[in-house]
């Protein structure tokens, strides 16, 4: 298991880890891609909020033509959208930039766009990290993406248990309706977050200060309902986009779920984590979040060295491959065989 240290603000760290459970070789090597690269972090950082603001005014300026020309422009802007949350990502983890200041004051800034209380969302991922894919460990306290029952527990549910299962995993609610619903709506409110998280819930009124504090700002200037035109779509594209990323990271067909006498943290996150092997320019739009196998390992590598980490370690290309299609059907996917050691279909699971 992880060491209790594991659920610290800024996620997992390798020095955390049992030497019985992490290979010393590799260990070793990953913690040699850890330290942020300033001006490749500065670029990155540039490189995704100017075209992002560039082609939010566009798509503000195209309402006086079409509002086609303004939904067709979009998907683009989510794409920089998910690119600035895996910045935040980055930033929550501490690997973005070597200064722990620098990295929350960009990661809220970032938190503010993609509508996310920076410093609520950080360790709540970190319980993440702590947590995935052990079928001990599936508490209340684990978010709607990174669990699922077993066959066997669907098949113990009363008639309308499974019905209300069946709902909750259906994908048109689950991968569609939900994500907007969790970053419009959800996010507002630390119904969630412990009474003792002080911090955690005052970012959460700070995040909803400064959004509508910006809100009235560009109301104002543009018309809130230019406003409501332009960013809506965007966070809706782009929160069904990252909701989905999230999602297949660690449910897919041969993924690993474990109980804790088996669960480890290298066995996980070598098995029960994803390469996501994406087309290069999505890997461009999603900050290399698809080589998650290695971020799993080491959440303190920058996105912008996953790549070349993978590339330069055979061990690590061990990870179970996940493409685009695949990783659209995994969405059918809902419930852990641990008889066959896979996740199935609801069909799959014959109910007596």
């Amino acid at each position: 298991m992880v060491a209790a240290g594991a659920a610290d603000l800024t996620g997992v760290y390798l020095t955390d880890i049992p030497t019985k459970v992490a290979d010393r070789a590799l260990t070793r090597a990953l913690l040699g891609y850890q330290r942020p690269v300033a001006w490749k972090s500065w670029w990155q950082f540039a490189n995704s909020f100017a075209p992002f603001l560039a082609i939010a005014t566009l798509m503000q300026l195209s309402l006086a033509y079409s509002y086609w020309i303004t939904l067709a422009l979009a998907p683009l802007a989510a794409g920089l959208l998910v690119r600035i949350f895996i910045i935040q990502h980055d930033c929550g983890h501490g690997s973005f930039f070597r200064s722990r200041r620098l990295n929350n004051l960009v990661g809220t800034i970032c938190g503010v766009l993609t509508l996310t209380p920076y410093h609520n969302w950080r360790r709540q991922h970190a319980n993440h990290h702590a947590k995935w894919n052990n079928l001990d460990r599936r508490g209340a306290d684990v978010d709607l993406y990174s669990r699922c029952l077993t066959v066997r527990e669907y098949q113990a549910l009363s008639f309308w248990g499974r019905q209300r299962y069946r709902l909750l995993r259906n994908p048109l609610l689950l991968f569609v309706l939900l994500p907007p619903l969790v970053f419009f709506v959800l996010y507002r409110f630390p119904f969630d977050t412990p009474a003792s998280w002080r911090r955690e819930r005052r970012s959460v009124h700070l995040n909803n200060l400064v959004i509508a504090a910006i809100v009235g700002a560009l109301g104002w200037a543009i018309g809130f309902a230019d406003l409501a035109l332009v960013y809506g779509p965007i966070m809706i594209f782009a929160s069904i986009a990252g909701i989905w990323l999230f999602f297949v990271q660690h449910q897919f067909e041969n993924t690993s779920w474990q109980r804790t006498d088996k669960w480890s943290f290298m066995g996980a996150a070598l098995k029960g984590s994803s390469f996501l092997r994406l087309p290069g320019v999505l890997r461009w739009f999603t900050g290399n979040i698809g080589f998650h196998h290695v971020h799993h390992l080491n959440p303190r590598i920058p996105n912008y060295r996953l790549a070349r980490c993978h590339a330069d370690n055979a061990a690590l290309q061990v990870a179970p491959v996940v493409t685009l299609w695949s990783g659209l059907k995994a969405t059918l996917l809902c419930l852990w065989d641990e008889e066959k050691m896979r996740m199935v279909r609801l069909r799959d699971a014959v109910v007596a």
